[in-house]
């Protein structure tokens, strides 16, 4: 495989992609409601909240959280405990479910799109492979979606430690558990959904087509990657790298199959 070629192919796709502010606006936005708006939102209240009543009642909800993740709490009042609980635990797991939306909505139409735009035909007589064709989609789908994951990641993090940290009394997100979901577990759920979204485009007939068979797989993987980070959250350090590992492997045969699927004469429309 000549990786060079590869490069080229997914920069092409990232450059459109640029261009297209019709789709990367919304998509934007979409973070910053997950990532900032409303986290920020949520965890100014719960700290801003002066009645006791209500604080103790909100406070109550930590008796449901496992006996692992009670131990880790920090916080010396209700509204620190709570306010750890809720940005470690219940708001982090979304983190998933932006970049896993935002690489299939990309990988949906990053094939049969040849077609569509005439460009097709181009492809299938270039020098390029058929497997690096696979590769460079693959590419151009999975970094701006892991590159959307770092950066809320980063304004998650400044969110977290300015609201609740203020009240703990330190900085103290990301944890480590965050740290290997990010760099070691979603990756692979990346590669795997998009394994399936990218043999789906080469095969169907339209980008709507595309589209909409690319839900009816991603959305089932969206919750399994989202209760895979719930588990491994909760379940600690040993727990996620496990769940990584297991996921890499996956990713890696979904991957080997998956390259099969791109061939010339789909790209050129006659099957």
């Amino acid at each position: 495989m000549n990786y060079r070629r590869v490069l080229v192919v997914a920069k092409t796709d990232l450059k459109q992609l640029l261009q297209a502010r019709d789709f990367w606006v919304p998509m934007v936005v979409l973070g910053a409601m997950f990532f900032v708006v409303t986290p920020l939102t949520l965890l100014t209240t719960l700290t801003s909240v002066d009645s006791n009543d209500t604080l103790s009642k909100v406070s109550q909800t930590l008796d449901l959280l496992p006996a692992s993740a009670k131990s880790q709490l920090l916080g010396d009042t209700p509204a620190g405990q709570t306010g750890y609980a809720l940005a470690v635990y219940l708001l982090a797991p979304m983190a998933v479910i932006v970049p896993l939306t935002i690489s299939t909505a990309i990988g949906a139409a990053t094939i049969v799109g040849e077609r569509e735009k005439g460009t097709g035909e181009f492809l299938a007589h270039s020098p390029v492979g058929t497997k690096e064709i696979f590769v460079g989609k693959l590419l151009a789908s999975i970094v701006p979606g892991y590159l959307t994951a770092l950066g809320g990641f980063g304004l998650y993090s400044l969110v977290v430690n300015l609201t609740v940290g203020a009240e703990i009394g330190a900085w103290f997100f990301p944890t480590m558990q965050w740290w290997v979901l990010i760099i070691w577990t979603l990756p692979p759920f990346l590669a795997i959904c998009l394994s399936l979204v990218l043999r789906l485009s080469a095969r169907v007939s339209s980008t709507a087509a595309a589209q909409q068979a690319s839900g009816l797989v991603s959305l089932p993987l969206i919750g399994i990657a989202y209760g895979q980070a719930s588990g491994a959250l909760f379940g600690g350090i040993n727990t996620s790298i496990t769940a990584g590992a297991v996921a890499w492997v996956v990713a890696i045969f979904a991957l080997r199959h998956g390259m099969a699927s791109v061939e010339r004469t789909r790209l050129l429309g006659v099957a």
